[in-house]
């Protein structure tokens, strides 16, 4: 696909010779007259480089990349400038400019220097994508994410997965917790063998010890043959119990029997039977709570929580959802037959505003209804519900309302310059001490 680039400058005859320059090379080029108006259009569409001067009317070209950076890093910026150009030059390449020309411009610089910024930017995206293809060989498959709290999961999967230990994975509804447990099993020498998922709130309450535990034939009314149950059926193998505070309080109690002996006493039957399970336990509610409340058993508890794996809602690491909005705009376009959608710049801004209830399951049910919206072409915000065009919902006070922006703002920022502090001030144009002060007074509330 060929790379579009935009140019901002406030000399007309400057733009037209480097924009010729440029479609010449190859390059699909568009313009702007001014640093405001060059804003508009790169946050509006997808431009893979933008050239722009320094000084300029409305927004200087500075400006224009430290905005740039903050909502488009993955656009990449060259500047020019013709004012003493040394101080300019390093205090953008400071900021984050991938390099800079000086003017007069050069055509063929220009052009070379651009090539290789592209370059630069395929071989990044090339080696991000291979990354991800080495994580789902290594049995992350659907544990998409880079940021570092997932990087943290990663490492716990890594760590656990080889030994025998029981795993407690907790977090809220849609987060992957099933994902995790699949991860796990892939990565243990029990990998060949089954791997067994229960939704124990799915489980009718007076089935579930036979489900889990097996029956006897004539143990009840019904039990016209024996069955193994899913403890026996994955011996040698994995079995994932989601939703495990939905397990009637009295079956605890024989599944905690279960674990310490490793044996199975099926509905009905007079002897156990020896089992060889790991099991991978998940809950989204506090089990401490369940505990005081009567409905979950301290001893399993105890039992389960040797290794436990939080899993962070989708809200505290939203620079995965560009990553994951890639992710699943693809898988939905083969399960339907599709090319692979893509997302407006618009659209992108509504997905990271918005605070996901429903975390990664809700994501990719959004995309799902709007790869079909779309026909497979490119998504709008009209694509999208409604909740997510308006942006997240704010609070009503102003006070309460400036504050809740300028958190996620300067969170946004923070990311966007890979948690680098002083990047991340200048990218703010306020000093260091300032952000540090509100850093550490939104730490103590």
């Amino acid at each position: 696909m060929t790379a579009r680039i935009l140019i901002v400058d406030d000399e007309e005859v400057l733009r037209v010779n480097l924009a010729e320059y440029l479609a010449h090379a190859g390059y699909a080029v568009e313009t702007a007259e001014d640093g405001m108006a060059g804003l508009e259009r790169a946050l509006d569409e997808d431009f893979a480089l933008v050239v722009t001067d320094i000084r300029m009317p409305r927004l200087d070209g500075l400006s224009l990349l430290r905005r740039l950076l903050a909502q488009r890093p993955e656009t990449s910026v060259l500047v020019m400038t013709a004012y003493a150009s040394v101080d300019s030059a390093i205090e953008a390449l400071r900021t984050g400019a991938a390099d800079y020309l000086l003017k007069p411009v050069v055509g063929e610089e220009l052009v070379q220097k651009a090539s290789r910024i592209l370059a630069n930017q395929a071989l990044r995206g090339e080696l991000l994508r291979l990354r991800r293809e080495l994580s789902r060989d290594r049995g992350f498959e659907g544990l998409v994410g880079d940021s570092p709290p997932m990087r943290a999961v990663h490492k716990l999967v890594e760590m656990v997965a080889p030994t025998s230990t029981n795993v407690l994975i907790t977090g809220e509804s849609g987060t992957g917790k099933e994902l995790v447990a699949r991860a796990i099993h892939a990565r243990s020498k029990r990998a060949g063998r089954e791997f067994i998922a229960v939704n124990m709130a799915a489980l009718p309450a007076e089935m579930v010890e036979a489900q889990l535990f097996g029956h006897e034939r004539g143990a009840f009314t019904g039990a016209d043959r024996r069955r193994a149950g899913i403890l026996r059926a994955a011996s040698g193998g994995t079995v994932f119990l989601d939703e495990l505070v939905e397990m009637p309080i009295g079956l605890q109690a024989k599944l905690l029997r279960t674990l310490e002996s490793g044996e199975v006493l099926p509905v009905g039957a007079d002897r156990p039977e020896r089992v060889d399970i790991r099991l991978v336990a998940a809950t989204n509610q506090d089990l401490a709570v369940a505990v005081a409340e009567h409905r979950f058993r301290q001893d399993l508890l105890f039992r389960l929580d040797v290794m436990r794996i939080p899993l962070p809602p989708l809200r505290e690491r939203r620079e995965d959802i560009p990553t994951l909005a890639e992710h699943f705009l693809r898988r939905h376009a083969r399960s339907q037959g599709r090319r692979s959608a893509t997302l407006t710049n618009a659209a992108m801004r509504g997905l990271l505003a918005y605070d996901w209830p429903g975390n990664v399951r809700e994501l990719s049910n959004v995309l799902e209804r709007a790869t079909i919206l779309s026909g497979g072409g490119r998504v709008e915000s009209d694509h999208l519900p409604m909740e997510l065009r308006s942006g997240e919902s704010l609070p009503v006070a102003l006070r309460g309302a400036v504050d809740h922006f300028e958190r996620q703002h300067v969170a946004w920022v923070l990311r966007a310059a890979g948690n680098n502090r002083e990047r991340a001030a200048a990218m703010l144009e306020i000093d260091q001490a300032t952000l540090y002060r509100r850093l550490a007074r939104w730490q103590q509330e």
